[in-house]
């Protein structure tokens, strides 16, 4: 059975991952503290403690791994074909935009996906800050257990 100190305990390892937006790697080191200094209160707060932990470092690898594809397909586009948008300002406005390379496009879906996945997070990190506060166990979707 968990108290209520427990549960906030546990909710605030969830949400200390947002102070990533103030510190940087904030969403590693936040919860990793609380979980190591409250980790031996409860059953509970451990294993809120490593699903929190073990989504931060999943998201890392999976923002990595999608970087790794995306950033190529932009560098590719900008070396070999700038020529899709013109401008000559010098004698009037003159824009011209031609067809850009089939490399934005995939480079966009991708950079697509990655805003899809940042919202997904967010969703995903509020949803078990909420089952924390309740008392209720949360795996986090797509998560590889590095801490067991």
């Amino acid at each position: 059975m968990t108290t209520n100190n427990h549960n906030n305990i546990a909710t605030f390892i969830h949400l200390s991952t947002f102070s990533r937006f103030i510190i940087p790697f904030g969403n590693f080191i936040g919860p990793l503290v609380l979980w190591i200094v409250n980790k031996d209160k409860s059953q509970f707060v451990d294993t809120h403690g490593k699903q929190a932990i073990n989504f931060q470092i999943s998201i890392l690898l999976y923002a990595m791994i999608l970087g790794i594809l995306t950033v190529p397909f932009f560098l590719f586009n900008i070396f070999t074909g700038v020529d899709f948008m013109d401008f000559n300002v010098f004698n009037g406005i003159h824009i011209n935009l031609t067809k850009p390379s089939p490399l934005l496009y995939i480079g966009g879906t991708l950079g697509g996906l990655a805003v899809i996945g940042f919202i997904l997070e967010i969703v995903f990190i509020i949803k078990a800050s909420l089952s924390a506060r309740d008392g209720e166990f949360y795996e986090y979707p797509f998560t590889i257990n590095f801490i067991k």
